[in-house]
Order: C-alpha cells, then sequence, then structure tokens
C-alpha cells in the first residue's frame, strides 16, 4: 500500500512540475513565444539563443533608420523584424515586430500569407487607414496590424491617399502585404 501511494505521489508531483512550452510561433496579444509585450531587448539574445540577431550598430541612430533588429533562424530563415521603443537602448521594450515567417500565425490561423477575406472571417475590422504604398487594416480589441498593397485596390485608392477605404474595397483574396503586432 505504501509502495503504490509513494509511487502515485512520484506520479503527481512530475505530472504538476511539468511545464508546457509556449508555442514560440503563435500570436497573441501580450506575447509571441517567449517574447513578451515587457521584454527588453538586452533579454532576445536569450529568448533567441538558437537564433542569428542583427542588431544595429551604434552611431546608426543618426542615419535616419528606424534601427530594426531581424531576426534569422540558424539555417538563414527570416523570422521576425523586432522595433524597439528607444534606439540602441538596450533597457527598452519592444514597438513594433513584423512577421517574416508564415508559421507565426493568430490563434485564428491568421498570418502573413493570409488573405483579407481571412481577416474578415476571424475579425472585426476597426479601422482601415490610407496610406502612400499601403492599406493599413486595424482589428477590433487588438494591437494587430495587417498591411495590404495598393496596387491590389481599386485603382480609384492608388493615388489618393485622402479617399476613405472601406472593407469593401479591398478585395477578399488580397494578400497581407505585412503582418504585425504594435505595444
Amino acid at each position: 500500500m505504501k509502495k503504490t501511494i509513494l509511487a502515485l505521489s512520484t506520479i503527481a508531483i512530475l505530472a504538476t512540475s511539468c511545464k508546457n512550452e509556449a508555442d514560440p510561433f503563435l500570436v497573441k496579444e501580450q506575447n509571441i513565444g517567449m517574447l513578451t509585450d515587457s521584454t527588453q531587448i538586452k533579454d532576445l539574445d536569450i529568448i533567441f539563443a538558437k537564433d542569428s540577431i542583427v542588431k544595429p550598430i551604434a552611431g546608426d541612430e543618426f542615419a535616419g533608420s528606424v534601427n530594426t533588429i531581424e531576426v534569422y533562424e540558424t539555417g538563414g530563415k527570416h523570422l521576425l523584424s523586432i522595433t524597439p521603443k528607444q534606439v540602441l537602448d538596450s533597457t527598452s521594450t519592444i514597438s513594433i515586430v513584423k512577421f517574416k515567417d508564415p508559421r507565426y500565425q493568430t490563434e485564428k490561423g491568421v498570418n502573413n500569407l493570409s488573405t483579407f477575406e481571412d481577416i474578415e472571417k476571424n475579425y472585426t475590422i476597426s479601422k482601415i487607414q490610407n496610406s502612400f504604398k499601403s492599406a493599413s487594416v486595424f482589428v477590433k480589441g487588438s494591437k494587430m496590424m495587417f498591411l495590404f498593397d495598393k496596387n491590389d485596390l481599386p485603382a480609384e485608392f492608388k493615388f489618393d491617399i485622402t479617399k476613405t477605404i472601406e472593407p469593401a474595397n479591398i478585395p477578399s483574396k488580397a494578400k497581407i502585404k505585412h503582418f504585425m503586432i504594435g505595444w
């Protein structure tokens, strides 16, 4: 009897002490795998220890670039582009994460290979912002943003940034140009 209780206790301890690993490619509002909205830039080396990180060089802040940090998989595949809130500050948190790899997807299965139709089926569109080269689609209650190339829109929207773009103006089969989240 003592052996049975001991064996059951050991199994229970092992079962409760095992941690479920976070899906490194699941995009949520506050996190993407181990990356969170409070992650500091200095922690990227730990989070992406098996990957390659390309960081801006000191002095680039005067060149007018955004100083984006690029993350590549060991095999060379581009995973993410990360923009810090403060330039060249290792204690800064993340401002924007741009997803380059289609394995990064939302809980509803939307990734950078999805279409406008996929966004409409899974989210409520709160706003569409017209810019020079793209239409930025924002979804209700989320920090996610999906950019669509204006070449996929009707001709009347291609050259006029003052024209209001409605969801009906974006073709359902239009592919996402960029998928990102802002923290």
